[in-house]
């Protein structure tokens, strides 16, 4: 199945619309093919950068009315408003919809745009802005197989892009992967921070973790070895990584992550079940 007939639309010009038009455009898709709408002309100018060739619109409706698939990429408080206003008026027939609003469920938007509307909910985590992202998708019953082929190549534009049989997963995967990247971050700060405790030179205490994060993730991925396996390759018994892992240990890091991790896939819940737009 080929892709690059489809004319994509994208509602909201912010960080996340602007990764999908530069993933679309690497994959090849014509910039012709591809509409972008936001209200504010100083996120259309950072749109327009990307490439001379894209549609630039101020208002909603005109990437709606021709758009084959619409990408809502606005802020989960705006949405309700937003919806509204798309489904108040006119749109492509079997426009499939994608959301990457957290938070938006499948049911509130098939509360503005109607059951039959082939609806599919996204949740991109903030590597997407690189092209090294991964998604969680959600499909409504409304979606066939050939819709979600076109929302598999929408989201891998990004990155790595993965499907959910239950939507209420989706909580789940925010916990881990939305969230995710900020407990990396977190953990280089303070290692970068103790680095230079150590005595290290703030800038090589930043290479040094920096370069060992992205090291350790590649050889996770490429080798495709369990952490575990790669953790224990490295701990000689009675050495300096088994030294600092025992500090770890009866710092219950384990359980840390745990209540973490569960701390924010039930926020990520509370937030869903709030009413749409607040």
């Amino acid at each position: 199945m080929t892709f690059e007939n489809l004319t994509i639309g994208l509602i909201g010009g912010g960080n996340m619309a602007r990764a999908l038009v530069r993933g679309l455009l690497h994959a090849g898709h014509p910039a012709g093919r591809i509409q972008v709408a936001d209200p504010d002309p100083a996120q259309l100018e950072q749109v327009v950068a990307l490439h001379a060739g894209l549609g630039i619109h101020a208002e909603n409706r005109e990437v709606a009315r021709t758009a084959d698939v619409l990408v809502l990429a606005v802020k989960p408080q705006l949405m309700a408003g937003v919806a509204q206003q798309l489904a108040a008026g006119p749109r492509r027939a079997g426009q499939l919809i994608l959301s990457v609003a957290a938070g938006i469920t499948l049911d509130s938007l098939r509360g503005w745009f109607g059951a039959a509307t082939p609806l599919v909910r996204v949740m991109p985590n903030q590597p997407a802005t690189i092209g090294a992202g991964i998604s969680g998708l959600a499909a409504s019953a409304s979606v066939g197989e050939a819709e979600r082929q076109v929302a598999q190549y929408v989201a891998s534009s990004t990155g790595q892009a993965v499907w959910l049989q239950d939507e209420s997963l989706m909580d789940a995967v925010t916990a881990v992967s939305g969230s995710g990247p900020a407990y990396f971050y977190l953990l280089m700060e303070h290692m970068e921070r103790a680095a230079v405790e150590l005595g290290l030179p703030a800038e090589l205490a930043a290479a040094l973790t920096r370069e060992t994060a992205l090291g350790a993730a590649r050889l996770v991925i490429e080798t495709k070895a369990e952490p575990g396996r790669l953790r224990a390759a490295v701990t000689s018994p009675g050495g300096t990584t088994a030294a600092a892992l025992r500090v770890f240990e009866a710092a219950k890091l384990d359980a840390i992550v745990r209540q973490a991790l569960a701390a924010a896939r039930d926020r990520s819940a509370e937030l869903g079940r709030a009413p749409a737009g607040k």
